[in-house]
């Protein structure tokens, strides 16, 4: 049920005490560097979509790049990096839908490249994730010892975080250990800032980076000393935006619902009662699982607060499913839900897998309704 098409939020107020809006964030980041409208360049949203197997998007992605870039040093970087660093037999015992797989499997990329603009105490990613990406057999994971440098800001970073400390730490590791021998590298470029995408006969041919260094406060500033790298895709792993809900109060300018920590507000920053937001939509794509339950209960304690207090709006309006009817839209319940996910389940049981999934909305919607 798509809301603002098939039902405004006035309506679904009109049906219930409250309305939480968790919608996320799938949109990539606005990228400015030069030649960024090179066939061979993709937003981390674009190819997460894909191999999550999200009906939105695309069904077949080219993976004939054997060098590929990705720009960005946090988790979805990683994400992106480990997906274009394995083989497709790895990842069939996962959830990945057939289509998914048939385009892993043909992929061509040797020598993934992470570039990130400071330092190993600014890398936004998280230990386990950094530790994780050497677990497989195929992946080589490289850090050049130049790379790891810290100004005193870096220091006190390290000091006042324990992950920030352990990410650093791992980091290190990469860096003066012996190769490892694998078929795939993937090489973590720190200090390196993106600046121009080069292309031959509109496709990727390369990327550009400058070398920087830190200014003592955790910031970097460029050295004029500039390399070539020989790639053919790129991945901009720069953040995650969220998109507007029609009917809700939006600030475009940070791409999240106007909120106080759970209650939405206004322009003026007034409440508006009975409409509450959590996730990546209220705080920006920061944040794994664990962030985002605290988030949860944060705006969950506010909304229980809210109906304690008696200042929930009261619907006036009976079940939904009445409207939805009076409308003649479509929707799905919880028990149809629960059909497709044993289907799922099932179809991953004949390959030994926990489940298999189904990504167009066709086979969803059958198998959701399949008694």
């Amino acid at each position: 049920v798509h809301i603002g098409r098939d039902i405004t939020v006035d309506e679904l107020q009109q049906h219930y005490d409250a309305v939480i809006f968790a919608t996320g964030a799938v949109g990539d980041r606005h990228r400015d560097i030069p030649g960024a409208q090179l066939q061979g360049v993709h937003g981390a949203g674009e190819f997460v979509g894909f191999y999550d197997g999200n009906p939105r998007f695309e069904r077949e992605w080219d993976l004939s790049a054997s060098e590929v870039a990705v720009i960005g040093v946090g988790n979805v970087g990683l994400d992106v990096s480990r997906i274009l660093a394995k083989t497709g037999d790895e990842l069939k015992v996962t959830e990945i839908a057939d289509n998914v797989y048939d385009s892993l499997a043909r992929n061509k990329a040797e020598t993934v490249r992470v570039f990130g603009r400071r330092g190993p105490a600014q890398a936004k990613f998280t230990p386990q994730e950094l530790k994780e990406l050497d677990h497989s057999d195929n992946i080589n994971v490289v850090v050049s010892p130049e790379d790891i440098d810290y100004d005193e800001a870096s220091l006190e970073a390290r000091a006042s975080s324990k992950s920030t400390d352990l990410v650093c730490q791992v980091l290190e590791q990469y860096a003066i250990r012996d190769p490892k021998k694998a078929p795939h590298t993937l090489q973590i470029h720190l200090f390196e800032q993106p600046v121009e995408i080069l292309g031959e006969n509109g496709r990727v041919s390369g990327i550009k980076t400058e070398r920087t260094e830190l200014t003592g406060d955790g910031n970097v500033r460029g050295t004029g000393k500039f390399t070539t790298w020989p790639v053919q895709a790129v991945y901009f792993a720069t953040g995650y935006r969220s998109d507007a809900v029609d009917g809700v109060p939006f600030n475009r300018e940070k791409n999240v619902i106007n909120n106080d920590g759970g209650h939405v507000i206004d322009e003026e920053g007034a409440i508006v009662p009975g409409l509450y937001t959590t996730g990546w939509v209220k705080r920006g794509p920061v944040g794994l699982i664990g962030i985002t339950k605290s988030d949860a209960s944060e705006t969950i304690g506010m909304l229980l607060d809210d109906a304690a207090a008696g200042s929930l709006p009261s619907p006036t309006a009976g079940d939904i499913t009445e409207a939805f009817a009076d409308k003649g839209v479509d929707y799905l319940t919880w028990q149809d839900w629960q059909r497709l996910d044993a289907a799922e389940r099932a179809l991953g049981e004949r390959e030994g897998r926990e489940r298999k999934k189904y990504v167009e909305w066709e086979d969803m919607v059958a198998h959701s309704r399949a008694q």
